[in-house]
């Protein structure tokens, strides 16, 4: 989702991927299968770990207590996300800000979770932020990928700087992680499709993560994807919040695991993973948690369920109510988004 520009300054300071798959392609069965070298790279519309094709079955993850707000506190909560979502079948989490503790990557790692690790976000940031941050944790093995960016087409990198400018920046800054670690690929995620040309202008990246509401599919996503680029893509942010705005409003757990169920089956169909002619190596539906600090209207310590409708949206209504989006609720009680997960990922 976009931060609004209440939270700029806060992102300042700041898998095991497995899963059937068609003949020929050979499952893989470990994030890493054990701690020596890994080679992470993109062959076509798939990206291999060790020549083996990787499917994301991933989460947005940026957990922040009842009462907290935003940065996120990966320390307190890995170790219960993490066993939480491997037994999901969860493989992968993306972040919004650096994971630098290497205590939680190791909690991931040990759970078969691969990282997906924004490091450059908020423009106001020095270029050399994402540099400083793959450096000092590059050598880690839970680490799949780097992520430059979120939705900077709509938001400017969160300072409203032109387009041009953002894709440049990212550009320069994508080309510069592949100098310090050529062994890992980078990606940028974009709101919606970019075009050709913003592809073209954008060579360093690797992988396209594009955050995706459409109700309750995907509408011509992939097939204007299969047309518009060879690359890996990955669906960087999708699903349904479980809060209803129609009417009176009211919770409905039932129509969130309705569209978790029917968007993830829809990325699996598509999955390069498991079939030939895929074109997404998979998604990380947003979100992990509820974030109860993200309503600027309400308390921190209370359920808001302040949102927006910009014109398209979740499932059902339309609406994106930022407080309500968790497969797990703040305490870590799965929601039956949660149940829907893990029946796709582990049948």
């Amino acid at each position: 989702m976009v931060f609004d520009a209440a939270t700029a300054s806060d992102v300042a300071v700041r898998s095991d991927v497995s899963g059937a798959v068609d003949a020929g392609v050979v499952a893989d069965r470990g994030v890493v299968a054990d701690a020596g070298p890994t080679t992470l790279r993109t062959s076509g519309r798939r990206l291999l770990r060790n020549g083996v094709p990787i499917e994301i079955r991933g989460v947005c993850w940026s957990p922040v207590a009842r009462g907290a707000t935003f940065p996120p506190d990966y320390l307190r909560f890995a170790e219960t996300d993490a066993r939480l979502m491997q037994a999901a079948g969860i493989n992968a989490v993306r972040t919004y800000t650096p994971i630098l503790d290497r205590a939680v990557l190791d909690i991931l790692y040990a759970h078969g979770i691969g990282v997906l690790m924004t490091v450059y976000a908020y423009g106001g940031a020095p270029e050399s932020e994402a540099t400083d941050a793959v450096r000092s944790v590059m050598n880690h093995p839970a680490i799949l990928m780097w992520l430059v960016g979120n939705e900077w087409n709509y938001n400017g990198l969160f300072t409203g700087v032109p387009f041009v400018t953002a894709r440049d920046r990212l550009q320069r800054i994508a080309a510069a992680i592949h100098v310090l670690d050529p062994g890992r690929p980078v990606s940028t995620v974009y709101g919606e499709l970019p075009s050709a040309e913003t592809i073209a202008a954008m060579p360093a990246i690797d992988v396209w993560g594009l955050n995706v509401y459409r109700n309750i599919g995907f509408g011509d996503l992939f097939t204007r994807w299969a047309a518009l680029s060879g690359a890996p893509m990955f669906i960087s942010e999708y699903g349904a919040d479980a809060w209803d705005a129609r009417g009176a409003g009211m919770e409905n757990v039932a129509a969130q695991a309705e569209a978790t169920t029917a968007l993830t089956q829809l990325i699996l169909n598509q999955s390069t993973a498991r079939h030939t002619g895929g074109v997404t190596l998979g998604g990380t539906i947003f979100e992990w948690s509820d974030e109860w600090w993200k309503d600027q209207a309400g308390s921190l310590s209370v359920h808001d369920v302040g949102g927006v409708a910009p014109g398209g949206g979740p499932y059902p209504d339309n609406t994106f109510n930022e407080e309500w989006w968790g497969v797990v609720t703040v305490d870590r009680v799965p929601r039956p988004a949660y149940d829907a997960l893990s029946r796709l990922y582990r049948p």
